[in-house]
């Protein structure tokens, strides 16, 4: 097996977790907090899928999908830079979206990185991608780094669907 086939799988269970996540919730199910500066499920699928797309966007050399479109039909109250990093609890309260926007724009994130991993090859993982750390992060530490926080969050999502009032 390939490496960016490991990559692909790693991103694609993301995926799943996501839409199981998310299955069958509701807007108010999805916004629920099970502490007052908790985060909701909704932030931390919206969290996920822009960390994903903030970072590999500029190593695939393209735009964020977020800009394309994805900004304005979610109509947050936040720059459109924003990712979620370091949010407020007020500002992790206003991330209110349905199941079809967060699963949509995931899905959307999804493709464009598994398109920009099957062109990837074993020589691109080692190149350095950001010189503001020491040592330097390569591609493929980059990479580990964006599944490791997914899927950490997708275990919070969980979590928190767990604990639904029923």
């Amino acid at each position: 097996m390939e490496t960016n086939e490991l990559l692909i799988d790693a991103f694609t269970r993301i995926k799943e977790i996501v839409h199981s996540v998310a299955d069958g919730l509701s807007d108010e199910q999805l916004a629920f907090r099970p502490a007052p500066d908790a985060n909701s499920i909704a932030w931390l699928l919206w969290h996920i899928s822009r960390v994903q797309d903030a970072q590999i966007a500029p190593v695939a050399q393209q735009s964020e999908v977020w800009t394309d479109g994805w900004y304005e039909k979610f109509q947050l109250p936040f720059d459109e830079s924003e990712t979620g990093y370091a949010q407020t609890s007020e500002q992790v309260g206003q991330v209110r979206a349905s199941v079809a926007l967060l699963v949509g724009y995931h899905d959307a994130v999804y493709e464009r990185t598994v398109a920009f991993l099957q062109s990837a090859g074993a020589k691109d993982y080692g190149k350095i991608v950001d010189k503001n750390w020491n040592p330097p992060v390569t591609l493929g530490v980059r990479l580990v780094s964006i599944i490791s926080d997914d899927l950490q969050h997708c275990g919070q999502a969980a979590y928190i669907k767990g604990l639904l009032p029923s």
